[in-house]
């Protein structure tokens, strides 16, 4: 079975860890929530690696694996915000760009037949820093860091640009692809 590659299995791992990452969080277990989440974000890193590197990239992987990453992210600036954690203005931010991806996702697909999407390394950058704003995150609840929260806001900032600036970008190709 093709489908059964060591990066599918990572992607899939990361998949199940959601819903634990959730509980943990929702049971204020904050320090297996921070096990949980980079254990999902050393997922994500080995498994496009290991495709590339052992020529393993599967259409089963490339779909799950940006789908988990989202869930994983969405979710955690969802349960972020409501706690006060984060400001809720970056989750719907967060959220909206993911959203206007889809449904130009979709327009394209519809206007062009054509459903590969390469990202860009804007988008890149901004799910990176979104990964690391929760890490931080984590990490100043777990181990009472960060009191004044200027590191914080600092992260949310440039969160912010990145994922605006990639919506953006989006939006240009998508258009132009059109």
């Amino acid at each position: 079975m093709t489908f059964l590659t060591i990066p599918n299995t990572l992607t899939f791992t990361r998949l199940i860890i959601i819903p634990f990452f959730i509980l943990s969080m929702l049971n204020q277990k904050y320090e297996y929530a921070l096990i949980l989440f980079s254990v999902a974000a050393i997922t994500d890193l080995l498994d496009g690696f290991l495709a590339r590197l052992t020529n393993q990239k599967t259409k089963l992987g490339a779909f799950l694996d940006p789908l988990a990453d989202k869930f994983l992210l969405l979710t955690s600036f969802v349960i972020f915000a409501f706690y006060g954690w984060l400001p809720a203005w970056i989750a719907v931010t967060v959220i909206s760009r993911d959203v206007i991806i889809i449904l130009g996702w979709i327009v394209l697909v519809i206007f062009t037949h054509n459903s590969k999407v390469e990202p860009s390394l804007i988008g890149k950058l901004a799910n990176a820093f979104q990964a690391i704003l929760i890490v931080y995150i984590l990490v100043s609840i777990n181990f009472e860091i960060d009191t004044e929260m200027k590191i914080r806001q600092q992260i949310v900032f440039l969160v912010a640009i990145l994922t605006v600036l990639s919506g953006v970008q989006y939006i240009y190709k998508g258009y132009k692809a059109v």
